[in-house]
C-alpha cells in the first residue's frame, strides 16, 4: 500500500496533495516551489529558486529514507 510522505523541512503541500508517495519500491515526489521552508519566503533570483526547489526535493527523498544518489 502506498504511503504519504511529509516533512517539515520542505513546504507543505497546498490543496489535496502531499509533498511524496512510497510505493514500496519507487518514491514520486511532487513539483516543488522554491519557498523556503525556514522562512515561508521564495527568492528573488531565478538561480536561488532552482536551487531552493532542490533543497525541497532533497529533503523529501531524505524523509522517505532514500538520498539523492537513489534518484535517476
Amino acid at each position: 500500500m502506498a504511503e504519504a510522505i511529509n516533512t517539515e523541512k520542505a513546504p507543505a503541500a497546498i490543496g489535496p496533495y502531499v509533498q511524496a508517495v512510497d510505493t514500496g519500491s519507487l518514491v514520486f515526489t511532487s513539483g516543488q516551489l522554491p519557498i523556503d521552508p525556514a522562512t515561508g519566503e521564495m527568492p528573488e533570483d531565478v538561480a536561488a529558486q532552482a536551487l531552493q526547489s532542490l533543497k525541497n526535493v532533497q529533503a523529501i527523498i531524505e524523509a522517505s529514507g532514500l538520498t539523492m544518489n537513489s534518484v535517476f
